[in-house]
């Protein structure tokens, strides 16, 4: 068969494998993602039916995924709302760092893979995945609740971190020179810097580009001027998803309600893909020799990562079930974890961590969606209303 009618039945079979499973975790209340995760392994590399003609169109979907799930997250906050939100979070972000990158420095060196691997792996457990909370929130009715703002406050800075520390690993890892990688940071944070610039003082001249009383055009603007600032973020070693989440920011008014309303379809759409995507690029075979070590790891810093999260939202004065349904919600690491482990793997510095990274973002993704539904459980609630109680009945005497 020719190429294209392949890549016709493969993606046509696996969307509607997917409506299923879909459908399958809606019965039964949970969270789809294991299920894509698990889709994707299945159609993998090694898997039990592996694509042959459509694995690139998953991969450019995956990235229109991860985008429009930030751009989507943006358009649920002001740039004001976003400024206010990160200054009150950047104790909380140092936290956060200090809290997860450090386990996985630690975890590197005990395996004697020496110092720049250290640096990496500690990159790979610090990052939470913006994709995969943006969509456990969504699904789980969040975006409105008090801890929600904290909680992409968190993203924000680890996303913009980035800015920083990939330029910094680039440099490690190939050897190059002080002035090369200074010269790297200090553009990619300039981009960022301009981006948040003009989201917060000419939004509304953004807002202005679109009518919110055309459908079709509004759609076609807002996505063209996502990408496009995305791509351009990227470039410069700025993550798209941080491009994508600034361009939501910038939208308000009308325009913003009308963007969510016409780009929810294509969000749902490409964020299955992300996951689904991750999956196939995850070869089970490599998974098996690490899995272990990946365990040891995931347990360690899915608590540090909840420790954070909680200590963040209690800083921002948010009630104890909001604290942990913050601490929760944070434990998925995603994209970037990946990236940070091919730059090392490609430069030859350590070969078992990408296939001990992957192994540890499978874990913590099909685990995270899991864990931040505790929070809503009736025996959760019981407990901390019981803690809740017993304080109170000790400050009275």
């Amino acid at each position: 068969m020719h190429e294209t009618t392949v890549l016709l039945i493969e993606v046509g079979a696996l969307l509607l494998v997917l409506s299923i499973l879909s459908r399958l975790a809606a019965r039964f209340g949970f969270s789809p993602i294991p299920l894509y995760l698990l889709a994707g392994l299945a159609v993998g590399e090694g898997g039990l039916l592996p694509l042959d003609a459509s694995t690139e169109f998953f991969e450019v979907g995956s990235q229109l995924g991860v985008i429009l799930l930030l751009a989507m997250l943006g358009l649920e906050y002001s740039a004001t709302e976003l400024v206010q939100s990160l200054k009150q979070s950047r104790v909380a972000g140092v936290l956060d760092a200090l809290l997860n990158a450090l386990p996985g420095a630690a975890f590197a060196l005990l395996l004697g893979w020496g110092p720049i691997a250290a640096v990496a792996l500690a990159g790979v457990t610090w990052v939470s995945s913006s994709g995969v909370i943006a969509k456990v929130l969504r699904d789980l009715g969040r975006l409105g609740n008090r801890e929600t703002p904290v909680v992409l406050s968190v993203l924000v800075i680890e996303d913009l971190a980035m800015a920083f520390y990939l330029p910094i690993l680039s440099a490690l890892v190939i050897g190059a020179g002080l002035l090369q990688g200074a010269t790297t940071v200090v553009i990619a944070v300039g981009v960022v810097v301009v981006i948040l610039f003009l989201a917060l003082r000419h939004g509304r001249i953004v807002s202005a580009l679109f009518s919110a009383n055309h459908g079709e055009s509004l759609l076609l603007g807002v996505l063209g001027l996502t990408m496009l600032i995305a791509g351009l973020a990227e470039q410069v070693s700025v993550s798209a998803a941080v491009g994508a989440f600034l361009v939501g920011i910038a939208l308000s008014g009308q325009v913003a309600h009308q963007a969510g309303r016409v780009l929810t379809p294509l969000r749902d759409l490409f964020a299955a893909v992300f996951f689904v995507f991750f999956g196939i690029s995850t070869s089970p075979a490599d998974i098996v020799p690490v899995l272990v070590p990946a365990a040891v790891l995931a347990t360690l810093t899915i608590a540090s990562k909840v420790l954070s999260g909680y200590l963040a939202a209690k800083r921002a004065g948010i009630a104890v079930p909001g604290r942990w349904r913050a601490g929760l919600v944070l434990t998925p690491r995603g994209e970037f974890s990946i990236v940070i482990a091919g730059l090392a793997v490609t430069a030859g510095i350590e070969p078992m961590l990408a296939p001990l990274a992957a192994a540890y973002v499978l874990i913590t993704i099909i685990a995270g969606p899991l864990l931040a539904r505790i929070p809503d459980a009736a025996w959760f609630k019981a407990a901390v209303k019981r803690r809740r109680l017993a304080a109170e009945a000790r400050a009275a005497a």
